[in-house]
């Protein structure tokens, strides 16, 4: 069915048959076993529209939903359980505490008992989810317990623009509800202020009496040192077998390959042994056994006793500054601080010994070669000739994962009594804020990874995109449409909270064990320190990919987030509120971009970056960036403009959000697709405006809206509208009143 949309200058075809057709004979790109596993229920619309030189664009849009939504929180909530059992395990593995840290050891243990039996309830729940409940969370289910860790409204929307005498051009945006935890509500506000507590707040919520404060950043330290030596002990515990294997083998150049790597991953445990903080913690962990208790209440009373003794001040900051500073120095003569130095030091040495020895041997094995004049394909020693390799080996190699093994254990036992007092201060609070943070995580995850999927599935075949992806990463750039007033504060902190966390994560490119569906689905795994998503395509498109990828490496986003509030309620925060939170992201997300391109310009200074009709380079851009944040222009909305043209210029990863991704998000989306057809492909300038309207009006975003509430209108009054920048208001006749 064709219907005029504008005086014969747009035509909108709603056929889904014909929509299919055209869509096939412009590219089968959207039809790859991968993109049909990923992406799902595809709603179409396609255009026509007139050029500058009065030609015709053909444009096609298509949103779907993922069955990701669903699958990643059920992958992660596994992992989370699994890592809180591991935790319950290693603080019973920390052995017998005096009464107070017993006291803390058992509350987090039932914190995370309790934590663990929500989360397994809630994959329960989730696993109920079939057919388009587990692939699509709506708007009005944003406050279901049960689905906090499924991302609000979550779909990818892609424009396909051809002209004519000019290749397929494709823009991908995913759109979803700002990362927030809308069941626990905003009262106290979102995650940055509720992580960000001053330290004082912080020491009140664990008894002072003898315990040690560690800092955040201190804790967050602990974290990286128990997983680094955690996935390091397999690690060397296999290439150290690998070694043995090969000189068993009596292959020197295997031996020295292996040796090599052993050597490397030693080095990294032994560097992350050496951190003070980890002797620090081994001196706290033995001032709180019950042993040495006992011995220093002896000797305080035996000083309580003597002349000049000085009660202790009844004031609580000063008890905690006296304990504070009694518990910084040893007390107790039985413990030996330098003891942990031998312990790590041991580690080095053992490889040292290897080193040497091998050295030893392959010069005896020399030696050999020149005294019988043997050929230098005759270097391998035959089975009758025994060789000293392994039986010189073993033992040397023994004794290095034995030390491995005591230093890992006493570091694992130090770093976990490091984050005993951090879990204790989540505890006092009923580790609402672990909770939030984990299913704020979740949502800004599926987010992501959908984004990844579609640019490595767009780029399987563009070379500098892959060679800029090994070496430096994507930017993924969170554009935010929330205001800075009332619950949306909250929102706000979750989401810039949520979309920092996605540092954590690692990309990794797999061979697809079969094109089946279930084969192609992106999967999750790790812990709270790192997580790591693997990727996997089918055989013929992973073969084309280059070595270094196909090798495993890991592959990084640099996530960034801009916002601007629009609506009536950030009209509100500007005359009478704050928008120092809006200010303070958006300039550290400048200056991150600004780092991420200077990298980029560094490492790959030839690197050839996607064209653009503009004449303004990425330079420009970011100096205009720059000078934009620097107006303090109320509903600046040209700063979201700028970043996103950055981030297509730098290959990047485009996501949009407001509360729910519905309303704003759909202005932004359509405002942001015709602005590229009038930028990138010469969509004349006259009729940009009745372009919008009608992509606003016949587009993907009004049937998006539809999908949500089940009427087919924006969720704005005429009131509200007269407080929003005019290019973000849609067209007469599509808003109303309506539930949300």
């Amino acid at each position: 069915m064709f219907y005029e949309c504008v005086c014969n200058v747009f035509l909108c075809l709603q056929d889904s048959l014909l929509c299919d057709t055209l869509h096939g004979s412009m590219h089968d790109r959207d039809n790859s076993p991968m993109m049909r596993a990923v992406f799902r229920s595809p709603v179409c619309k396609v255009y026509r529209f007139q050029t500058e030189s009065s030609r015709w664009m053909l444009v096609r849009e298509q949103m779907s939903d993922s069955p990701l939504t669903s699958s990643l929180p059920k992958q992660l909530l596994s992992c989370y359980i699994q890592e809180d059992r591991r935790r319950i395990q290693e603080l019973r593995d920390l052995g017998d505490l005096s009464p107070h840290w017993e006291v803390l050891r058992s509350d987090v243990i039932a914190h995370y008992s309790h934590l663990i039996s929500t989360y397994k309830e809630t994959l329960t729940e989730l696993n109920k989810l079939t057919g388009s409940s587990a692939s699509f969370k709506s708007s009005c289910n944003k406050t279901d317990r049960h689905l906090e860790f499924i991302p609000v409204n979550l779909h990818t929307q892609r424009m396909q623009v051809t002209c004519p005498r000019t290749t397929v051009a494709w823009y991908d945006v995913v759109t979803v509800g700002a990362p927030s935890d809308h069941y626990q509500g905003f009262k106290h506000g979102g995650l940055q202020r509720l992580l960000n507590k001053p330290d004082s707040d912080k020491k009140r919520c664990v008894p002072v009496y003898r315990s040690i404060f560690y800092s955040s950043d201190q804790s967050s330290r602990a974290r990286e040192i128990l997983s680094s030596v955690t996935q390091l002990q397999p690690l060397i515990s296999g290439l150290a077998e690998e070694l043995l294997q090969a000189a068993l083998e009596v292959s020197p150049q295997r031996v020295q390959e292996t040796l090599t790597k052993l050597a490397h991953r030693t080095e990294q445990m032994v560097h992350a042994l050496k951190d003070e903080l980890v002797k620090s913690a081994l001196l706290a962990l033995h001032k709180a056994r019950p042993a040495y208790l006992l011995s220093d209440e002896h000797a305080h009373a035996t000083h309580s006793n003597g002349p000049g003794h000085q009660p202790l001040s009844t004031n609580q900051d000063g008890l905690y500054s006296s304990l504070r500073r009694q518990d910084s120095l040893p007390q107790h003569s039985t413990y030996n601080e330098d003891e942990w130095d031998r312990v790590w030091a041991n580690v080095a040495m053992s490889l040292n010994c290897i080193i040497a020895m091998v050295d030893r041997l392959q010069k005896k094995e020399n030696r050999k070669q020149e005294l019988t004049s043997q050929t230098r394909n005759d270097v391998l020693i035959t089975p009758a000739d025994p060789s000293p390799w392994h039986e010189h080996l073993l033992p040397l190699v023994i004794t290095l994962r034995e030390c491995v093994c005591e230093a890992v254990d006493r570091a694992r036992s130090a770093m976990t009594f490091v984050l005993l007092q951090g879990a204790a201060t989540q505890a006092s609070q009923g580790l609402a804020v672990t909770h939030r943070r984990d299913a704020v995580f979740s949502q800004a995850l599926c987010a992501v990874v959908c984004g990844f999927a579609l640019r490595i599935y767009a780029g399987v075949e563009d070379k500098p995109f892959l060679l800029q992806l090994c070496e430096v990463g994507l930017v993924a750039q969170f554009e935010g449409l929330l205001s800075t007033y009332g619950d949306e504060i909250g929102m706000l902190e979750d989401m810039e909270v949520g979309v920092s966390d996605l540092k954590r994560i690692s990309f990794r490119i797999t061979e697809a064990k079969s094109e089946q569906p279930a084969d192609l689905l992106p999967t999750v795994s790790g812990q709270r320190g790192g997580f790591c998503v693997e990727v996997p395509l089918p055989s013929e498109t992973y073969l084309l990919l280059p070595g270094e990828l196909r090798d495993g490496r890991g592959l990084r986003v640099h996530p960034l987030l801009f916002n601007i509030g629009i609506n009536q309620q950030q009209s509100l925060a500007e005359r009478f509120g704050d928008s120092s939170l809006q200010e303070r992201i958006n300039q550290r997300s400048c200056e991150m971009l600004k780092s991420y391109y200077s990298t980029l310009r560094e490492k790959l200074p030839n690197l050839t970056l996607p064209s653009s009709l503009s004449q303004s380079t990425v330079d420009d851009l970011l100096t205009s960036l720059d000078q934009s944040l620097e107006m303090k222009k109320r509903k600046n909305v040209e700063v979201l403009w700028l970043a996103a043209s950055i981030c297509r210029r730098l290959n990047g990863i485009r996501l949009t959000s407001c509360k729910s991704a519905k309303d704003r998000t759909s202005m932004s989306v359509t405002l942001e697709q015709c602005t590229l057809l009038r930028e990138e492909h010469t969509l004349n300038a006259e009729l940009f405006n009745k372009a919008l309207d009608c992509m606003r009006r016949e587009g993907c975003r009004l049937e998006n809206v539809e999908k949500n509430i089940g009427s087919r209108k924006y969720a704005f009054n005429s009131i509200q509208l007269k407080t929003f920048p005019k290019p973000y208001r849609p067209p007469e006749g599509t808003y109303g009143k309506v539930d949300t």
